[in-house]
């Protein structure tokens, strides 16, 4: 173990392994205050469960739009660098709207407000999430492919651990502390972050095409000749320098018109290469092979409503659970989703991936039962208490979620043509925090229909029922998916 560190250290650098893990980290670690949001909608803000719901749908958006802030990165440097000035950016961003809301207690006690600081801190952590995810692709590629695995396995662990460190402390805390406090207490992780910044030296971006582009049919040309363009105004723009150097009737006219024709070509430059990335990227996305296995994971989440915050209402008012039970049940989540990843590497990687879909399909129904029972109250009839229900039901989802997630992530893996890995990997990706984000909509909806409200839980029956019910609805779409691909290799 220690010598593998050492080999990461010799390979990227004690500074960027730091940052790598402290981002991670921390995204992991987001939900220790996330925890005191629901209870600030909740209890002081006093809003129903479906639109608490429906706050977070807005809240978690920009994480649906991560293609974006990689094209923008990708193609527009700031001081002529592409990544620490869009990290610093975002970090910014995550920083100060907790910092607002932990001091001014105007904006936590307005709903529209909270949701608005809430939506930057997530386009911020989205933004960093894009912005390290290019740095590490780029450290692989510039220093040693081998250790890709490596570099990968350290990320997710970091994030591991923060989520395991955040909700434990999470649940303490609002036992213990202020919700304004837990806010400010947050900001550490993001300032720390800000400060680790300055510790990665990044290599200046130069004039040359984008990677992302040179594979992408037809681009390579447009982005040379571009290049090209580019280059002959500056070649030309410093022999107009030097004619200039040796008159001095006109100098400062010349160089305001020089000065005009550069910054004129740059952003060319910067539209050109925008409008190649974005039309590549669409391009690749469009065809078929890519569009149909997208469009069943899209679906796989629009159609199922997700009932999450509804059930976090019904177990604090009616299961009467602490908030520090419901951090113990969420570090048991992220166990379950470890015991999952672990599971499908070791056992499942040689089923089709229909089949594995559909088996977690089936066991995602299966938890939903699981609540139908807790909300019916029959497991006390054969002595099992409501803990030990929500405690197995939080493991076994997670486990569940990230069996169907694996497939995602190989599919997503195979389905990126050389050369734009990076971007169209962020597509995916955004395609299916979007879905997820469609189906809080639709989880909001169907307790606003039902009339499921805090202290009216009369219809939670029914609405896991039609939970239940949609699950099972992607299933039939699942010829979307190739039908001979595995877990090892792909036909």
């Amino acid at each position: 173990m220690i010598h593998w560190l050492k080999q990461l250290r010799s390979a990227f650098g004690v500074a960027f392994l730091w940052l790598v893990c402290l981002i991670y980290f921390t995204q992991g670690f987001r939900s220790f205050v996330w925890t005191a949001v629901s209870y600030q909608l909740k209890d002081r803000l006093q809003l129903s469960p479906s639109a608490s719901q429906f706050v977070f749908s807005v809240a978690f958006f920009p994480w649906s739009i991560k293609p974006l802030y990689g094209i923008i990165s990708d193609c527009i440097p700031i001081g002529g660098k592409k990544r620490t000035p869009y990290l610093v950016m975002s970090t910014v961003l995550s920083l100060v709207p907790w910092l607002l809301l932990g001091l001014d207690s105007t904006l936590r006690s307005s709903s529209l407000y909270l949701m608005i600081f809430l939506t930057v801190q997530n386009l911020g952590s989205a933004m960093a999430d894009v912005v390290i995810d290019a740095m590490i692709a780029e450290a692989v590629r510039l220093e040693k492919a081998s250790f890709a695995g490596d570099l990968q396995s350290v990320s997710w662990f970091a994030m591991a651990v923060g989520g395991v460190c955040g909700s434990l402390l999470g649940g303490y805390a609002l036992s213990n502390l202020k919700i304004e406090t837990i806010f400010l207490l947050f900001t550490v992780l993001p300032a720390l972050q800000l400060l680790s910044c300055s510790l990665v030296e990044e290599i200046p971006a130069n004039d040359e095409p984008l990677p992302e582009l040179l594979d992408s049919n037809g681009f390579e040309e447009k982005s040379k000749l571009s290049n090209d363009n580019y280059r002959d105004t500056n070649k030309s723009s410093t022999r107009r320098r030097k004619v200039q150097k040796k008159g001095k009737k006109g100098a400062s006219n010349g160089k305001s018109e020089k000065q005009k024709k550069q910054s004129k070509s740059l952003a060319s430059q910067w539209f050109q290469s925008l409008k190649a990335a974005t039309f590549g990227l669409g391009r690749a996305f469009k065809q078929p092979i890519i569009l149909r296995p997208m469009a069943w994971f899209f679906i796989a989440h629009i159609t199922v409503p997700n009932l999450s915050t509804v059930m976090f209402y019904y177990q604090t008012e009616v299961l009467q659970l602490d908030a520090a039970f419901l951090g113990t049940a969420r570090v048991v989540g992220w166990l379950g989703l470890m015991f999952g990843t672990f599971i499908y590497n070791r056992y499942l990687q040689d089923m089709t991936l229909r089949k594995s879909l559909l088996f977690a399909h089936i066991g995602l129904s299966i938890t939903i039962l699981l609540d139908m029972v807790l909300v019916s109250r029959a497991n006390g009839g054969y002595g099992v208490s409501d803990k030990t229900m929500v405690l197995f039901g939080s493991a076994l989802g997670d486990a569940i979620n990230q069996l169907k997630f694996m497939p995602f992530l190989i599919l997503s893996g195979r389905l990126c043509p050389p050369g734009i890995e990076g971007t169209l990997f962020a597509l995916f990706m955004s395609i299916n925090n979007l879905g997820n984000t469609v189906g809080s909509f639709m989880g909001a909806g169907l307790a606003s229909l039902l009339g499921i409200s805090s202290g009216s839980f009369e219809n939670m029956f029914m609405g896991l029922a039609i939970q239940v019910f949609c699950t099972y609805i992607p299933v039939l779409f699942l010829f979307l998916i190739p039908k001979e691909a595995t877990g090892v290799s792909a036909s």
